[in-house]
């Protein structure tokens, strides 16, 4: 009988074997436990001495403050340096992101749909081949075509990533770790992250291909479409937090009900499930993935909006595509599961970051799960199930949510 997915395609050669995946798996795990064990001991030092990271982020620009005057610096100086390190962090984080997921994607691939490509090239686990993919793209030569808009078919990757820097800005990535706290920090990364169509419209325009076109206008429709279901289904969340700041949602979440479940709002009856269900296919829907890809359906447009592209200008659209998983899954984290509180007060000495980055990572797994589990979906069914299905449901949800309202307050 068979003992895993491996062994019914035979052991080939020895590297096959059982035994040989059990031991790389388990040298994986202590070369993992060797290079994240100081780092988590540091962390927590950090995190029982300070109590708070935005303690340390205060003690380093007080330690700059110092440092400036000492040196005869005016006052400004040290603060621009202070206000560079979250940038210079974000900028960090949005780069690296796409390197450490599509690694993952690679992988879960790999088990989901027994790909042997994945499993054995690339040392450690494939960890080289993000690498070679990378300089592959940096290398290879910009083809813009005789056609095209030159100007559109260069701005289009631009048009497309920066809002996926700009929608950031409000998150709150852990206790007293928010970038810009806005008041409407909900509603300005649903406007922000929006405006990505504009790129996939001038990519599919400026390319001077009828595919690509087709790919544009598909992009379009598809992420206009389900922009609306979405934002109807966060309203329950601002209307039971009162807010719509991300850290202010995040905060109204704190506590347990019944003395054992945290106060998350995905433990709503009903409406929280509800809402967080619709919240979790838009966002998949909006970042043009499997099962929603028709922008990119290769049986019937090439490669879609993104067919006359080489080199970096391809690699960008992907970049922001994961950026945008990334967001999506960020922001379902501050919305519905607590931002980066600890489920449980005896748990608070894991710090509110670390939290923020397992719930955020837990939701993009399941994002690329589905990438490799479901088939596209036909145009048609596609929208369908966005009009006919999500958006109803979504507005029955808000109904719900404002009755029950009405119930606790009498």
């Amino acid at each position: 009988m068979a003992k895993g997915p491996w062994s019914i395609l035979g052991a080939a050669v020895p590297s096959q074997e059982p035994e040989a995946i059990q031991r790389r798996y388990r040298n994986s795990f202590l070369a993992l436990a060797a290079i994240f064990g100081p780092l988590a001991v540091i962390v927590i030092g950090i995190q029982l001495k300070y109590g708070d990271i935005s303690l340390v982020y205060q003690k380093v620009f007080e330690s700059l403050t110092a440092l400036g005057l000492k040196k005869g610096l005016p006052i400004w100086v040290p603060a621009a340096v202070a206000l560079l390190i979250p940038c210079v962090l974000i900028a960090t984080l949005f780069h690296a992101a796409p390197l450490v997921l599509v690694w993952w994607e690679q992988k879960i691939a790999a088990h989901v749909q027994i790909r042997m490509g994945p499993m054995r090239v690339g040392r450690f686990h494939g960890i080289l081949q993000t690498v070679a993919d990378g300089i592959k793209l940096l290398l290879k030569e910009d083809i813009v075509p005789a056609g095209a808009d030159k100007w559109v078919h260069l701005l289009a990757p631009v048009v497309v990533v920066v809002p996926a820097y700009v929608a950031y800005a409000p998150l709150t990535f852990g206790r007293g770790l928010v970038g810009t706290d806005l008041d409407t920090g909900t509603l300005f990364v649903m406007a922000v992250s929006g405006l990505s169509t504009i790129g996939l419209l001038m990519a599919g325009w400026g390319s001077n291909n009828k595919y690509s076109a087709l790919g544009g206008l598909r992009a379009a429709a598809q992420v206009v479409s389900y922009e609306i279901p979405r934002v109807i289904s966060l309203l329950p969340v601002v209307m039971w937090a009162g807010t719509l700041s991300l850290s202010g949602i995040a905060q109204a979440q704190e506590g347990l009900w019944a003395g054992f479940l945290p106060r998350w709002f995905i433990f709503y009856p009903f409406v929280g499930q509800v809402a967080y269900l619709i919240f979790l296919i838009c966002t998949v829907a909006e970042t043009n993935r499997v099962p929603f890809d028709i922008a990119e359906a290769e049986s019937e447009l090439v490669s879609g909006f993104n067919t006359e592209y080489s080199g970096m200008k391809f690699a960008l659209f992907f970049m922001a595509e994961y950026a945008y998983v990334f967001l999506g899954a960020a922001v379902g984290t501050a919305l519905f599961f607590g931002g980066g509180a600890a489920p449980w007060r005896f748990l608070n000495f894991i710090p509110s970051y670390v939290w923020f980055f397992g719930k955020t990572c837990a939701q993009v797994f399941f994002i690329i799960l589905f990438r490799w589990t479901y088939p596209r979906m036909r145009v048609d069914r596609l929208m369908e199930f966005c009009w006919k299905f999500l958006l109803p449901w979504s507005l029955v949800n808000v109904a719900v949510a404002g009755a029950l309202i009405l119930w606790r307050m009498r």
